[in-house]
């Protein structure tokens, strides 16, 4: 492993140690999204920018920044919102520049995954983008040749004894440098720097580690400045039906895999409300006919009662809604790194409670020896089946007040990087810490492929369930996540891939690809299932199941023209016949298809009336876990939202600024308040105010 760590109170002076110690040509690898250290990277993007005989390649994904305006609305919503929830957190340097076209030349930046949508039309971001799956990224480090590696720890100390914690990130880093001394040799020529965070959560298990770990240290409370969070977004009526669509597929005893957005807020919820007004829940799906639509998938492959059993959750990605699902009850189901244990655990020969049988069951299918071996007893203490060593004793001597109540060291929860909003960070501060302990942040390989522990990893994801968002999708199944048609980077590939794949290669498995059924920009409203599209992300040769919020197309193993007669069952009716159409037209479909009854209704206002009932009831919230958006603030987005769309329509505005100009302000001086318009000069703000008046009265029906 490495000798103990050079500390350093201050990041300049750490740089200056990283020149000194890698020479003029740097490469640098730091974290996808909360782990990247900004003092120290800010500290090292200057010191280069500003000696033109170093140069610096910096190579990472998902830079975060703070949400930007895009008009003078919105400036005055968002600018008092970042303040306030963002107030203190570093921005990247690099970003700045970048943004501003003004990297210098001896810098080069590399993202593998950025947010969505943030970087389209950036010409240097978008020739700079580096496509590849999560779990090639340790070599395509490799292959630019990384000599630096920084990232932020958590660090804490008790009896003296100091440990670090990967913590957020450990992703990419224990790929780099694996704990076990042998195999971390040979990266020995990689600089490993830590830069220790006071409120990064300090996760356990395969995130901890020791000082020598690390190479360089940098530990200065006054760098522990607020951690990026990620808002919760509402969650839209549309998102909601697509929940509830998935909530049927993830049968008890699974595995889930999730990702961040509303979208997947929505379905913790609807798992959620599964679990705990299950009757409500059923009665839902039947009033909106997706019990009769889609009874044969959700018999063969889904669930529709509480999660008795529960749940393993292995995810790249750490999300809070996994929080959520733990704290309900729902993630549960524990796995152990052991596979002759795990198999008897799937058999149910054995259960996570401790029994004088347990003994008698793994002596029979040979996991232990009679009499008890030193390795036996070690493997028996290790899971919490005895409370002493027993090396030599029999398995007849060993009474109930040898043996421990329940099995010790299983994992419900494997990720490979946590991001969420502030409150979740605070959760996981405070977690209880038998909850702490079954959670196991590790490295991307485990989480996201199957090689390297195979049969284990086979043993503990049954029924796996993997759910990811997608943009688009074609008739034949193939499907869009990362880029436009003309090449135009979106976001990127990430670990789509990796479990969609890993879907086909496990039994039982399904993969899950999830998209609004239609996408509005500018007024018009386009089917996002098409005939074709000019980009992919997963090949129709991957397809499994689709779902939107008109429901649920299983086309895993079906020939093409079935394939088309699925898909068209979950499009939007407006846009259903010209697509059969296309599909007749390159002969593969027959001629005489005709789409189904049931299924010529798949339209919003359909869904509205049915749903409208339930949301009044408020069984689904717009906030399902809470917010950083204040009352006022949550009535004002869905104002700035309906005027940006009216704002297309110059014939609605006029009328709405007359009335607000000539309206009566009771009722709305909070929401005006808020928007620095209590008092307002020139003729632009005057109109702006008219028009959110006009849109808060019709809002709060005033």
């Amino acid at each position: 492993m490495r000798n103990l760590p050079h500390n350093f109170n201050k990041v300049e002076a750490c740089v200056e140690q990283i020149v000194q110690d890698v020479g003029p040509h740097i490469v640098m690898g730091t974290p996808l999204g909360l782990g990247k250290p900004a003092q120290l990277i800010n500290a090292l993007y200057k010191r280069v920018k500003s000696d033109s005989s170093l140069s610096l390649k910096i190579i990472t994904a998902l830079s975060l920044e703070l949400p930007q305006a895009k008009s003078d609305l919105e400036k005055r919503f968002l600018d008092p919102f970042v303040d306030r929830v963002f107030s203190g957190y570093v921005s990247l340097d690099y970003m700045k520049d970048l943004r501003n076209n003004s990297l210098p030349e001896n810098i080069e930046l590399f993202e593998f995954y950025v947010k969505s949508g943030s970087l389209l039309g950036l010409e240097y971001a978008q020739q700079h983008y580096t496509s590849t799956n999560y779990t090639h990224v340790p070599c395509s480090l490799k292959d630019h040749g990384i000599n630096v590696l920084v990232q932020m720890v958590a660090k804490r100390e008790e009896q003296g004894v100091v440990e670090y914690s990967l913590s957020c990130n450990p992703e990419i880093t224990l790929e780099l440098f694996p704990k076990n001394k042998k195999e971390n040799s040979q990266n020995k020529k990689i600089l490993l720097i830590g830069q220790v965070h006071e409120q990064l959560p300090f996760m356990l298990n395969d995130a901890l580690v020791e000082p020598e770990y690390f190479d360089m240290i940098v530990d200065n409370s006054d760098y522990s400045t607020r951690l990026f969070s990620v808002p919760d977004m509402p969650v839209s009526r549309t998102e909601y039906l697509i929940a509830l669509h998935v909530s049927c597929l993830i049968p008890d005893g699974g595995t889930l895999q999730l990702g961040i957005s509303s979208l997947c807020d929505a379905i913790v919820y609807a798992c959620t409300f599964r679990e705990k007004n299950n009757l409500e829940y059923k009665a839902v799906l039947s009033d909106l006919g997706v019990l009769e639509k889609f009874s044969k998938i959700i018999e063969t492959s889904g669930d529709l009662d509480h999660f008795y059993e529960g749940l393993y959750a292995n995810s790249e990605m750490f999300v809070d809604g996994f929080l959520d699902l733990i704290s309900s009850g729902i993630v549960k189901r524990k796995v152990y790194d052991h596979l002759g244990l795990q198999e008897l655990l799937n058999k149910k020969k054995i259960t996570e409670k401790v029994t004088v049988d347990s003994l008698k069951i793994l002596e029979e299918h040979e996991i232990i020896s009679n009499p008890l071996t030193k390795t036996d007893s070690d493997f028996l203490l290790k899971y919490g089946v005895i409370m002493c060593d027993m090396t030599s004793r029999r398995l007849e001597d060993i009474s109930v007040d040898d043996l421990g109540k329940k099995l010790k060291n299983g994992i419900f929860l494997h990720g490979g990087f946590l991001l969420g909003p502030q409150f979740f960070y605070d959760r996981l501060n405070v977690l209880d810490p038998e909850v702490m302990d079954a959670i196991n942040m590790t490295k991307i390989s485990y989480t996201n492929s199957l090689y390297g522990q195979e049969e284990l990893k086979r043993a503990q994801r049954t029924k796996a369930r993997f759910i990811n968002t997608i943009f688009s999708a074609t008739l034949l199944g193939a499907a869009t996540s990362d880029a436009l048609e003309n090449g135009q980077v979106i976001s990127g590939v990430g670990g789509q891939y990796n479990f969609v794949a890993q879907a086909h290669e496990l039994v039982g498995a399904r993969s899950i690809l999830i998209l609004k059924a239609t996408y509005t920009k500018n007024g018009v409203t386009v089917s996002n299932i098409r005939w074709q599209y000019g980009h992919i992300t997963v090949p129709r040769h991957l397809r499994d199941i689709f779902i939107t919020e008109y429901g649920i197309a299983d086309v895993k193993g079906k020939s093409d023209e079935e394939v088309i007669k699925a898909m068209l069952n979950i499009t939007d009716s407006r846009f259903q016949e010209e697509l059969l159409d296309q599909a007749k037209e390159a002969g593969k479909i027959s001629k005489n298809y005709r789409i189904p009854q049931p299924f010529k209704t798949n339209l919003p206002e359909y869904f509205k009336p049915i749903f409208a009932t339930y949301q009044r009831d408020d069984v689904f919230p717009r906030f399902p876990f809470g917010s950083d958006f204040t009352e006022e603030e949550i009535v004002l987005a869905q104002c700035l939202k309906a005027l940006k769309k009216k704002n297309l329509h110059k014939a609605v505005l006029l009328p709405m600024i007359i009335k607000g100009l000539f309206s009566s302000t009771k009722g709305v001086e909070l929401y005006l308040k808020r928007m620095r318009f209590d008092q307002v000069s020139g003729i632009k703000n005057t109109i702006h105010r008219a028009l959110l008046i006009a849109e808060l009265r019709e809002e709060l029906h005033i």
